[in-house]
């Protein structure tokens, strides 16, 4: 159970937090707390029941009870079916040498694919990384060494049991299965392949898109089914450019997939990076390699930032592993509801009630879309899979709850109240958390993982310890799952808080001069009655209605939410802002990419990060909207908005400031739409 592993791990935490004086003083002070049972937990992980209808009829994934979840690395005698005190000393040894493993040896697939009328090659280097197999004996001792590892550096890495017995029902379809992830780190990949190993599931074939230079390692790898970039190449783009690349990779995929392997793929936001293996693997069914292949979208929480923790003193964090539902590859395709080609671009939809303050372009148009190719159009939709399928770790909340809502300090007995508060509104949204036990533990557990970036004080005269954030940018990299998880009601709700802001929060009453982003009403949608009272109204037709104001009943936290959901938009909405401000800074016009290396691009990043950071130390505050993360959104956004034009020339991609937006007032006008939705 997680929960006792950080309770055992925050008692220890309070010897350690003894020096800063005010360890004791938090465990007295949380004694007194009603603990919390979590005994309700989201069913998460399912198919799309729009674009999967039939996948999700399987039911593979199935709420039972009780819900059980499993520590991968707390082995012990009981897992090995032998008993004595030597099989104590040795049963994590004797557990790996008894998985199961799915035998999956290269024999002739290198001819297979060089027989590809795709390949078409004669001998060449790049068909040396078609020999990649997973060796049995090393499989073991790997597995056996990671097992070591990661519970060195881990507290805890839970699975889920009820979405592992789904996966072995997945098996029983006869369809080969793709996990994709959002691509983190290798720490990611290797904890999903040693979940699959202990639990007698098929380890996948992993795609690895870092350069690996040293030989024996590549030998290594290669041993162990991890498919890595050509020889030469420093960066998956680099080996997509070449032109033999793609066609050895294609034939290569479809083999693998008919032999019955799994693969592994990692994908991201940036320019749809993954999409190309989504694409090889779709290619397989349109060929008649395998008839369907089944995704499995896959979460790993928080492994790689407590590993780094971990390496600068810190203290062992628990981390989460998710296998959402497997759906099929080929339903999804052929249905054509993840497509977002075909509609009209962001920016043309856009622009005009920016500009022009024509609302109806907006809503006369139900299909509204960005103009891209389909296999990004998964990728995204795989993307936001990965994403809702991760657990809420304690670590987030609290970091949230300080930034949020407590940025000037907050005694510890209020923060124990709003993380029930805030764990309820995210068990509300069908998202899980990663944690169970007791108040007392979880608070203990969270503070002490994440006090190297906290202030302590007392709070006179009970002497009450006062926590207040310090490194604002750390802290903020633990919200971004909660920023997923309430992105949507918070562009919803940021119009909610202005007009409480404005007037005092007494009726919402709106004023006539009030930017308010009222569109649906206008479009006789959505509609609100001017008061309370139901029998108010007037048969009179000469009398002019008041379009502007109404009355919200809401439950009693709701005023406190929905300051909290501006907050954290106003974190991205203030980068869009102070990058705006920043445009004419930039030369133009700007290098975004270059066939042959990612300088060019990194030169790009930094200049715009260099202005988010100088403005961060101008405002003395909000260094969170300076991250580079956040950076890689601005341009994005601002690329699909069109206030940047790409102009794409042999290859090099450069970024220039549209002429629309080189004017003053358009781009005031811009900024102002940011900034009306901006909280503070």
């Amino acid at each position: 159970d997680v929960g006792k592993c950080e309770t055992n791990g925050a008692m220890k935490d309070v010897i350690k937090l003894e020096h800063l004086s005010w360890g004791v003083k938090i465990k007295r002070k949380l004694k007194s707390a009603a603990p919390f049972l979590s005994r309700f937990r989201p069913l998460v992980g399912q198919c799309c029941h729009q674009c999967t209808p039939e996948s999700l009829g399987l039911k593979l994934l199935r709420k039972t009870s009780p819900l059980g979840f499993q520590s991968l690395t707390c082995v012990n005698e009981t897992h090995t079916g032998y008993r004595g005190w030597l099989v104590r000393r040795g049963c994590c040894l004797l557990f790996v040498w008894g998985c199961e493993v799915h035998p999956s040896p290269a024999g002739d697939r290198r001819h297979r694919v060089h027989g590809s009328e795709r390949c078409g090659l004669l001998e060449h280097s790049l068909l040396a990384l078609t020999q990649t197999f997973i060796s049995t004996c090393l499989l073991r001792l790997v597995s056996w060494m990671l097992l070591k590892v990661f519970s060195l550096m881990f507290c805890s890495v839970q699975v889920n049991l009820n979405q592992l017995a789904a996966l072995h029902r997945a098996t029983q379809l006869k369809s080969p299965l793709v996990y994709v992830c959002v691509r983190q780190s290798g720490i990611d990949h290797a904890l999903i392949c040693l979940t699959l190993f202990c639990h007698n599931l098929r380890v996948p074939y992993t795609i690895y898109p870092a350069h690996v230079r040293q030989s024996w390692l590549r030998s290594i790898l290669q041993r162990l089914g991890v498919v890595l970039l050509p020889e030469g190449s420093e960066s998956e783009r680099d080996a997509e450019m070449d032109s033999l690349y793609s066609p050895v990779m294609t034939p290569f995929t479809g083999e693998l997939l008919r032999e019955g392997a799994s693969l592994s793929v990692g994908i991201c936001a940036s320019r749809g990076h993954g999409g190309q293996w989504l694409a090889r693997v779709h290619q397989a069914i349109s060929d008649g390699l395998v008839p369907d292949v089944s995704i499995v979208p896959a979460g790993v929480m928080s492994a790689l930032r407590f590993a780094v923790s971990l390496l600068k003193g810190g203290h062992r964090g628990s981390v989460r592993i998710h296998f959402a539902q497997a759906f099929s590859l080929k339903e999804m395709c052929e249905s054509g509801k993840c497509r977002v080609d075909g509609g009209r671009p962001l920016q043309e939809l856009l622009l005009t009630a920016i500009l022009q303050d024509r609302m109806d372009s907006i809503f006369s148009q139900k299909d509204v879309s960005w103009l891209l190719p389909p296999t990004i159009a998964l990728t995204l939709h795989l993307l936001y899979s990965s994403t809702t399928t991760m657990a809420v770790m304690s670590t987030s909340l609290v970091s949230c709850l300080l930034l949020h809502k407590h940025r000037k300090g907050v005694r510890v007995s209020v923060l124990c109240r709003d993380i029930c508060w805030l764990m309820e509104e995210v068990l509300f949204r069908n998202t899980d958390v990663g944690y169970s036990g007791s108040l007392v533990g979880l608070v203990l557990h969270a503070l002490s993982l994440l006090h190297p970036y906290l202030l302590l004080a007392a709070a006179p005269p009970t002497g009450e310890p006062i926590i207040a954030p310090d490194s604002l940018l750390i802290l903020s990299q633990h919200c971004d799952l909660l920023t997923h998880v309430f992105i949507h009601e918070a562009v919803g709700g940021g119009q909610s808080v202005d007009i409480m802001a404005v007037n005092g929060g007494r009726d919402y009453e709106v004023q006539k001069d009030t930017p308010v982003c009222d569109f649906m009403k206008k479009q006789g949608v959505l509609s609100w009655a001017v008061s309370d009272n139901p029998d108010q109204s007037s048969d009179s037709d000469c009398e002019e209605p008041d379009a502007r104001s109404y009355k919200l009943s809401q439950p009693s936290h709701c005023p406190e939410l929905l300051f909290f959901l501006c907050s954290l938009l106003s974190v991205r909405l203030r980068a869009l802002c102070w990058a705006l401000e920043s445009l004419h800074y930039l030369p133009s016009p700007i290098t975004y990419t270059h066939t042959q290396t990612l300088t060019s691009e990194k030169d790009c990043l930094s200049q715009l990060h260099a202005h988010l950071k100088n403005r961060a130390q101008l405002d003395k505050a909000h260094y969170e909207s300076s991250s580079i993360d956040l950076v890689r959104m601005v341009l994005r956004t601002f690329i699909d908005l069109g206030v940047l034009i790409e102009d794409r020339q042999r290859g090099d991609v450069y970024l220039d400031v549209s002429p629309l937006f080189s004017q003053c007032a358009h781009k005031a006008k811009l900024l102002q739409v940011f900034k009306q939705f901006m909280y503070n």
